[in-house]
């Protein structure tokens, strides 16, 4: 396992939901919570990603920037977005290269099946790029919370 507490976060481009790249290196010198997730709309992620928007002002206020990761396209996450007006970024990894980089793309359980897929996770990273926190097999009510009561605690 390369992804620790401490180590600098891998670097990755992506596109968002409205097609713009948006790259890790961009948000050096801020606190970046970078968060995977399985599939646009469907009902965890939905709860996340509402958590995530919900709290926006809150992030805002501790200088906390806030990007999403699945496997989507560009095109569901703008129907994504628009349903439920996220208004940070969300980027399609449709490669699952930054999933594997960041090693969250791994065998899953769900109803006795078993399959490859995106494991929720999070990943806190310094504004000097390095992973602060992880948060691994993440529920979706509540994260969001649990993020800014992370981050209140390392910026005091």
């Amino acid at each position: 396992m390369n992804i620790k507490v401490g180590k600098k976060a891998p670097g990755f481009c992506l596109p968002d939901q409205n097609d713009e790249t948006r790259c890790l290196k961009d948000y050096v010198g801020k606190w970046v919570l970078v968060y995977f997730y399985p599939k646009d709309d469907t009902p965890g992620c939905t709860k996340e990603a509402c958590g995530m928007r919900d709290n926006l002002s809150n992030f805002n206020r501790i200088d906390l920037v806030v990007l999403g990761i699945s496997k989507d396209s560009v095109k569901s996450h703008q129907k994504f977005a628009k349903k439920y007006n996220l208004n940070f970024p969300i980027l399609a990894d449709e490669d699952t290269k930054v999933n594997q980089l960041y090693e969250v793309w791994q065998s899953k359980k769900f109803m006795g099946r078993e399959f490859i897929g995106t494991v929720r996770s999070s990943f806190l990273i310094d504004p000097e790029g390095k992973i602060a926190k992880i948060y691994n097999n993440v529920k979706p009510e509540g994260h969001a919370q649990e993020v800014i009561t992370d981050l209140s605690e390392k910026v005091q």
